[in-house]
């Protein structure tokens, strides 16, 4: 990849951390506008994705607490 495929990736793990929501719609919008570049089994792994990073989040909320 490129650096500029590198910092677009960057930015939209960033974006998908901090607000997930914001994260979604945009995914949407893209998937709406280039359908071609999108699997069925796309939205599946986002929401496995997304579930396993709430599950770190939580974790990592615990230790900061301890």
């Amino acid at each position: 990849m490129s650096n500029l495929d590198d910092s677009i990736g960057k930015i939209l793990l960033d974006l998908q951390k901090d607000d997930p929501e914001t994260f979604k719609k945009l995914m949407k919008k893209a998937q709406d506008e280039n359908p071609e570049l999108f699997e069925d089994s796309i939205d599946q792994e986002n929401s496995e994705i997304d579930e396993y990073n709430r599950k770190i989040d939580d974790y990592n909320n615990d230790i900061d607490k301890n």
